[in-house]
């Protein structure tokens, strides 16, 4: 693919990935959500419609921002009676994320470093807008010449989300009083069969963080990245079901598929992350090399 063509296509999955600040985005008809007047969120119009039928959990907007009952003064009363909210939605309302119910529950907060406040469905922050992590891992390989290869997964057809797309070697989402180096162990044995005694080798070198919005809601995620080199002899295998087959590929290859729709577009980032910090795309060759930056670093 002709660099420009390349460069243009990155840039798009740049725009697209953080088009909650762009211009005609819905963030300007969006409520804050506060929780004890600190922004946890943002709630779409077509959400903030609904809640106004539960005003026992919901206080009617005021001045731009939806809160909670001030009876709701504790982590567990303000989870519970959210989570009923919202399996009241799941059963009487056509919210398309909520199909896609997991029972995982993801933490609240202003900020990462903050005390959790609440915590709420994964499958329902999108209509919330508040912040969600993970944990990505790029495992790759350096041959005794000095040539690396990245490791990528394609994902199970069966998947919820992004169902049969490439992805890093591991990602999974950072559940409610979950570590992240546990997590980091959990999702290398879980999906790709990784020893313990190798993942541990694994550096923490970023993180990339961005904002869109769909017809689903509101996203603000933030992936905490590793790099982690494998032994030219190891494989990754099929653990969980969540893969359905891994591929170790050179980096002018994974390069070109970056720019293509086979990715997962926030895999799609950490990888394009990867590329930058090992110096394959550079400021002297890349002409959009700030703009790639910028875009993989927006503060949520």
């Amino acid at each position: 693919m002709a660099s420009n063509a390349w460069s243009e296509k990155i840039l798009h999955l740049l725009r697209r990935m953080n088009n909650f600040y762009s211009a005609g985005s819905s963030r300007s008809s969006c409520c804050r959500f506060e929780i004890d007047g600190a922004q946890v969120g943002w709630i779409p119009p077509h959400v903030s419609a609904l809640l106004t039928r539960h005003a026992d959990v919901f206080l009617p907007s005021q001045e731009g921002a939806v809160s909670l009952c001030p009876s709701l003064d504790c982590y567990e009363r303000r989870s519970e009676a959210v989570n009923e909210v919202l399996e009241t939605f799941r059963t009487e309302s056509s919210l398309k994320c909520l199909r896609g119910w997991r029972d995982e529950k993801y933490n609240v907060k202003p900020r990462f470093c903050d005390v959790p406040l609440m915590w709420m469905e994964r499958a329902a922050t999108s209509l919330f807008g508040v912040k969600r992590y993970g944990v990505h891992i790029n495992g790759y390989t350096v041959s005794d010449s000095g040539e690396i290869h990245l490791w990528l997964a394609r994902r199970s057809i069966t998947k919820q989300t992004y169902p049969g797309l490439l992805d890093n070697m591991v990602a999974g989402g950072l559940a409610a009083g979950v570590g992240i180096k546990y997590t980091l162990i959990k999702e290398c044995e879980e999906e790709a069969c990784i020893p313990a005694d190798i993942t541990m080798k694994a550096h923490p070198v970023s993180t990339v963080s961005y904002t869109y919005e769909d017809e689903e809601g509101v996203f603000p995620e933030s992936q905490f990245v590793f790099d982690l080199e494998l032994p030219l002899d190891f494989m990754p295998c099929i653990g969980d079901g969540e893969v359905q087959e891994f591929y170790m590929l050179s980096i002018e290859k994974v390069k070109d598929l970056l720019a293509t729709d086979d990715f997962k577009p926030n895999s799609a980032m950490v990888v394009l992350d990867f590329l930058i910090r090992h110096s394959f795309i550079e400021p002297d060759t890349e002409p959009y090399y700030q703009e790639f930056v910028m875009g993989l670093h927006q503060r949520l």
